[in-house]
């Protein structure tokens, strides 16, 4: 008798093993939370150091030529995939590990035609393609799955695969198009709205006419009260690939993460009016590099005059990155 008693004592009820049930599922929702946390943070470390190995690259090129490098005039050379058209992180492959990229086929040089074999001499357009196709992993951020692979949706590119990047150069304050605009004092000191090829920021895509040097905005506003390069996402913005000037700038006019809070984002990722600035995977804001080299995370609730005076270089402003 005492051995069936025992025996019926050692099995679970009904009643136990619903509780048993419930402090699992409980525990797991405890958890789960939590390694969403440590996985967010691990992937918001990885674009910090990204984007610090981006800004090593532009003293490292800085401190060989004399001067940030630059963007090619697309107004000049045309929009397209022409191999005229190299944006600012092109001419700094060789100082982010990408040195066999940037001789392929040839080597850059410091002319406007980054893959020419001799100055003023065209690359065949095959060998444009083959290095406007790669994808370059080191300019992805771990937050943004749907940036893996080279993109065909790209603008202007005739449906030929590009490389992606997160990382883009900050244009500055002054902006004509869209929702949101500003004019403020351009790049050529008059006052304009045209961010696209007078933009007041250290990278935008014609400022291969205005070459600055670090010790200019070292003077000016000062290094470590600058944004020099942000966070997008190309599935939002076909104006966002590592190759071309006109993909690889960014303006902070428009407020960052403009439009994220709204389901489904509110613009076209060919309405470049009002995506063509910076946006994250991260929560409730993004990781921008300081022209000093350091990484800042900066929140979606900065002021958007602060914003703003920080992405110029030599606005003059009595302001520093929060």
């Amino acid at each position: 008798m005492s051995r069936q008693l025992l025996s019926r004592r050692s099995a679970f009820t009904l009643i136990e093993l619903l509780v048993v049930i419930a402090i699992i599922a409980i525990l797991i929702g405890l958890l789960l939370p939590a390694v969403q946390k440590v996985r967010e943070a691990a992937a918001r470390m990885e674009c910090s150091n990204n984007l610090k190995q981006l800004a090593l690259g532009v003293h490292s090129y800085n401190d060989t030529y004399k001067y940030f490098p630059y963007c090619s005039s697309p107004n000049t050379y045309g929009y397209d995939i022409n191999g005229r058209s190299w944006g600012w992180i092109a001419r700094i492959l060789p100082y982010i590990e990408q040195d066999n990229l940037s001789k392929m086929p040839t080597t850059i040089n410091a002319t406007y035609q980054p893959l020419s074999a001799a100055a003023g001499q065209q690359p065949q357009f095959s060998q444009v393609l083959a290095v406007y196709g790669t994808q370059v992993q080191s300019l992805l951020c771990p937050a943004d799955n749907t940036t893996l692979t080279a993109r065909t949706d790209r603008a202007n590119t005739g449906g030929y695969a590009c490389g992606n990047t997160n990382y883009k150069g900050v244009s500055g304050s002054n902006w004509c198009w869209g929702t949101v605009t500003n004019t403020a004092p351009g790049a050529n000191g008059g006052n304009d709205c045209n961010g696209l090829d007078n933009g007041n920021g250290l990278f935008f895509r014609s400022d291969d006419q205005y070459k600055k040097t670090l010790s200019a905005v070292t003077s000016a506003d000062g290094t470590s009260n600058t944004l020099m390069i942000g966070e997008d996402i190309a599935a939002l913005d076909q104006h966002c690939g590592w190759p071309n000037s006109n993909y690889n700038c960014g303006t902070c006019c428009i407020p960052l993460n403009y439009g994220m809070n709204t389901t489904p984002f509110p613009y076209g990722a060919g309405d470049w009016p009002n995506v063509y600035s910076f946006h994250s995977r991260h929560s409730n804001g993004a990781n921008f590099a300081l022209a000093d080299g350091s990484v800042r995370f900066v929140t979606n609730s900065i002021d958007i005059n602060l914003y703003r005076a920080v992405s110029t270089w030599k606005g003059g402003e009595a302001v520093s990155v929060p």
